[in-house]
């Protein structure tokens, strides 16, 4: 009697910090080890980040039989994944960093791509250093929620699937709270066949002040439908005004979460600060075929909340003039569902020229190195281009029956 031989699969090699969020929901998604090294290698703060750290313990959470492995330095990490349990279907708190300077999209959209893909459901709350406002590299969870989940109803995912905000907070020291809840499951998404967009109908947004006067998302209201009535009618912008959030004065701090076991008055003597104050707007364009176009604007240091509403009624404009049937917001998470899909179906979608840049390009690199599949890409019409992407049938090992 002889007894086989399983050979461990060598893990795929990057350099560097960037774009580790992709390659690591690319390895969790597909179940490819990772080796990436050079982290931030020649920097003065060499290594991952606390945010990055966070993340790997959320994608552990997650998933079952995870390994990871990281230097001392910080500057090397190997992540072997397990299978995308959801926590066993059990609600999971996961507690950012305080002085994370990263949005909670950042997190939410790493669920969003493994979710429909878990054993179980996920229901996951995400405290601590949350900002829920749009970020210089983020956009807000008002966006997230209007935005880039309805994209996921083109791959048949739209069961059970909901954001909430329960506790609204502004950068740079985030302190809110959101719950994610997502429990539709499948097999295989959808092939997916997108080549007209439609035309815009209707506007939609959200208006948010937190800490500061309500006046402000009156103004940002006023101005924003100023410039996008000139142009469609159906515009409306909901106002959301909510109570900074009270934190000890050394929230934030380096050594602060570990005093977070106790209470409020004894981590920093009764001495407290509110944070996370600050306005913005988020504004999402649908077209008669379900496209979502989105914007987004928070309030810089002194900056009036006209030029908030205006900057982010532009900033759409720019969303519609570029076109496509995806947003630049939801790009990747298409391309990721598309190669996720039935082995040997070819989707198309059809983008805007602009739309295809460096991000564009990197994450496609990553897909062929991890996936083993191809992007083709040609010119389509009205200055368009038409993505091509053939499904490798990965899906869901979790779960066998759909």
């Amino acid at each position: 009697m002889t007894t086989a031989t399983i050979t461990p699969t060598a893990p795929i090699r990057f350099t560097t910090h960037s774009s580790l969020r992709r390659r690591l929901v690319l390895s969790t998604l597909t179940g490819a080890p990772l080796h990436i090294s050079q982290i931030r290698a020649a920097s003065l703060k060499p290594g991952l980040t606390p945010y990055e750290f966070s993340l790997l313990r959320l994608l552990d959470s997650l998933t079952n039989g995870t390994f990871i492995e990281i230097s001392l330095t910080g500057t090397t990490l190997l992540y072997k994944p397990g299978l995308i349990t959801g926590n066993s279907g059990r609600p999971l708190v996961h507690t950012i960093p305080e002085n994370c300077p990263r949005g909670a999209t950042y997190f939410l959209e790493v669920l969003a791509l493994l979710a429909p893909f878990s054993k179980s459901a996920f229901s996951v709350t995400l405290k601590g250093g949350v900002i829920t406002s749009a970020t210089a590299e983020d956009y807000s969870v008002d966006t997230f929620r209007t935005a880039l989940l309805p994209v996921y109803a083109s791959f048949d995912v739209t069961r059970g699937i909901e954001v909430r905000t329960l506790a609204r907070s502004s950068g740079p020291l985030g302190a809110g709270e959101v719950h994610f809840l997502h429990g539709h499951q499948v097999r295989l998404p959808r092939t997916l066949h997108l080549q007209n967009p439609g035309r815009v109908k209707r506007i939609r947004g959200v208006s948010y002040s937190t800490g500061v006067s309500a006046g402000n998302n009156a103004r940002m209201i006023e101005v924003a439908r100023g410039v996008l009535n000139r142009f469609i009618a159906d515009v409306y912008v909901f106002s959301d005004v909510s109570k900074a959030q009270i934190v000890p004065t050394d929230y934030g701090k380096e050594g602060a979460v570990e005093k977070a076991a106790g209470n409020m008055k004894g981590r920093a003597g009764g001495k407290t600060k509110k944070t996370g104050v600050g306005f913005g707007i988020s504004l999402v364009a649908e077209t008669s075929l379900g496209t979502m176009y989105a914007a987004d604007a928070f309030a810089g240091p002194a900056e009036a909340a006209e030029d908030v509403g205006k900057r982010a009624a532009v900033m759409l404009l720019e969303e519609i003039r570029i076109g496509g049937v995806v947003g630049r917001h939801g790009l990747m998470s298409v391309l990721v569902m598309m190669m996720m899909g039935v082995e040997g179906d070819v989707g198309r979608v059809v983008l805007g020229k602009e739309a295809v840049g460096e991000e564009f390009i990197a994450g496609v690199r990553d897909l062929k190195k991890v996936f083993g599949g191809e992007v083709a890409v040609r010119d389509g019409e009205n200055d368009s281009l038409v993505v091509s992407v053939v499904g490798r049938g990965v899906g869901n090992v979790g779960r066998k029956v759909a």
